[in-house]
């Protein structure tokens, strides 16, 4: 018997650990490889002893190659008109990605370390064009390109196709299985152009004559498409096939949720239906993974502001309260402070409606009406698990702001949020819903205030001299010689929106022992923002006049998500 070849062997040896195959299993294929001298992964595949997804899965963790999921994959379009149909598949290899920034073209190929067969397919291309290999089945390989060449993958080029009349749009919903249908690669084009353009939200909603397409890209929603509403039928149909929901209940909300690889990235989309006066409303919410964890330093919060919050997180127990309206931030803060305390030496719960991304070594749970688990029963529950930290997705009522705060008594770091316009409103709010005075103070270690605004395009801003209307705005009325500021042109680099990106705007409380002592005798909101700015503390529009003048973002932009005409009262910075 010929001996295979050592990563041949641990290929065998990684399966057998995982319990995936047998040791019988194992010798059968060993032998069988003897003869026909294929590789051992695939002769077990042939064996019928794994599947190719398995395969696939152990050889990227084995040969330390990204492994990708061709069947819940969306191919870039554009990463296909490098290789024709026959040199992908003389190459055994399919485009996916294509970086024009970078000039890096990334293939799937069934053995990446294959360098005779990556410099092949090297010599057919330009030479200034790059190759990166990422792993894939080879079965998957081969039904990826009779899937994806031959079809018009573009936007404008579906469409056409659907306008022509090629395919009778009274058939659509009835065929959403095959690929060859022009609206199941209408909707994977629309989801891949929607990440590429870096959207939070993708808005399907029907009008009277037409299907209007939004995109809400760095906070805003953006008109990309208007379609013709006979269309609406079966991309609807296809959503929700896609997102698990029921295709045959029309009038009422749905929920779904669907997991696919684009551009290389694994992006969760929430679906979610609402029937309306001409049809379902369908949103789908983008959760891109990879930018869904955010280090604490890359928060965009200042040196200052980050001990601050440091110092905060340092307590081993109380509660922590993030605050702001709906899509400012707050979730994407609480994960980063769970990933920067998360570490083997401590036990770490969530309990989130629902669970936005994964996150290592933490026990996330999602509240569910079905299981009768809301935030007040899950906190009982979690509490029995003995945590160290717990984030609560959201004090919405007394019950579970109760929990919560029993929580914190009882030697537990808690993080939640909490629906109000300012740190310092937090508190009034706490009260409102019933919890006494003298369980807030010594409880709460700090309260964080947040808003999202777009960052200016550093390429094509424009400077100029704050007139006196922006100076009282910025509270510096009569300022000489006035400051110089930025305001949004556009380019092509940003979309010609004169922004790309957003920052946040900051406004931290730490709680002291004499913040704690006004808290407790229900001190007025004056009397705390008084005692707090005498400590340093600065309001969200005293952060956003940092912004403006540091260049990041436009006066009219800030002004556009804070109240900006109680500036003067704050304190300079």
């Amino acid at each position: 018997m010929n001996a295979p070849l050592p990563h041949r062997r641990l290929i065998g040896q990684v399966l057998l650990a995982q319990g995936l195959i047998s040791e019988d299993q194992l010798r059968i294929a060993l032998h069988e490889q003897s003869k026909a001298h294929q590789l051992l992964g695939r002769m077990l595949v042939g064996l019928g002893f794994i599947s190719e997804a398995t395969l696939r899965d152990a050889l990227g963790a084995t040969l330390g190659h990204q492994a990708v999921d061709l069947g819940h994959a969306i191919v870039d379009p554009t990463a296909l008109q490098w290789l024709s149909r026959e040199q992908a598949r003389r190459h055994r290899c399919l485009p996916l990605i294509y970086a024009a920034d970078r000039r890096l073209l990334t293939v799937a190929s069934a053995d990446p370390h294959d360098v005779v067969a990556l410099d092949r397919l090297r010599a057919v291309l330009p030479r200034d064009l790059q190759v990166a290999a990422c792993l894939a089945g080879e079965a998957e390989i081969a039904r990826a390109i009779d899937r994806y060449y031959g079809h018009e993958l573009s936007i404008d080029g579906i469409l056409s196709e659907l306008e022509t009349g090629e395919i009778d749009r009274h058939e659509l919903a009835h065929a959403m299985d095959e690929y060859s249908q022009p609206v199941v690669r209408l909707i994977d084009a629309l989801l891949t152009d929607a990440v590429k353009r870096g959207a939070s939200d993708i808005h399907f909603e029907p009008e009277a004559g037409f299907l209007r397409i939004r995109y809400r890209i760095d906070g805003l929603l953006r008109q990309i498409r208007a379609l013709h509403k006979s269309y609406w039928a079966a991309m609807a149909v296809r959503l929700k096939v896609m997102s698990g929901m029921n295709i045959a209940e029309t009038r009422a909300p749905q929920d779904g949720r669907v997991s696919l690889s684009v551009g290389g990235r694994s992006i969760d989309f929430r679906a979610a239906t609402q029937p309306t006066l001409h049809g379902e409303n369908v949103v789908l919410r983008i959760l891109d993974r990879d930018k869904g964890i955010v280090p604490l330093a890359g928060l965009g919060l200042d040196p200052g502001q980050l001990d601050e919050l440091k110092r905060m997180i340092a307590r081993p127990e109380g509660i922590l309260l993030v605050t702001g309206p709906t899509g400012s931030g707050k979730t994407t803060t609480l994960y980063s402070l769970l990933n920067h305390i998360n570490a083997e030496g401590i036990a770490i719960m969530t309990l989130e409606d629902p669970v936005e991304y994964p996150l290592a070594m933490v026990r996330q749970t999602s509240v569910a009406e079905a299981a009768k688990l809301d935030f007040a029963s899950g906190i009982r529950a979690m509490m029995r698990q003995d945590p160290d930290a717990i984030l609560v997705g959201e004090i919405r009522d007394g019950e579970t702001a109760a929990m919560a705060f029993r929580a914190a008594m009882t030697g537990h770091q808690v993080y939640s949020t909490l629906h109000c316009n300012s740190t310092i409103g937090a508190i009034p709010r706490l009260l409102d819903i019933g919890v006494r005075p003298d369980i807030l103070a010594g409880n709460v270690v700090g309260i964080v205030a947040q808003r999202l605004v777009r960052r200016l395009c550093p390429l094509c801003r424009q400077p100029h001299a704050a007139d006196e209307g922006e100076r009282q705005l910025l509270g510096l009325a009569g300022c000489q010689p006035p400051p110089s500021i930025f305001r949004a042109a556009g380019c092509e680099a940003c979309d010609f929106q004169g922004y790309r990106g957003r920052v946040a705007l900051w406004e931290l409380l730490r709680c002291d022992d004499d913040i704690d002592e006004l808290i407790a005798r229900r001190a007025t909101a004056r009397e705390l923002r008084a005692l707090a700015q005498a400590r340093g503390y600065r309001t969200l529009a005293a952060d956003g006049r940092r912004q403006v003048l540091d260049g990041v973002t436009a006066l009219a932009e800030v002004a556009r998500v804070v109240d900006l005409t109680r500036l003067a009262d704050a304190c300079p910075t």
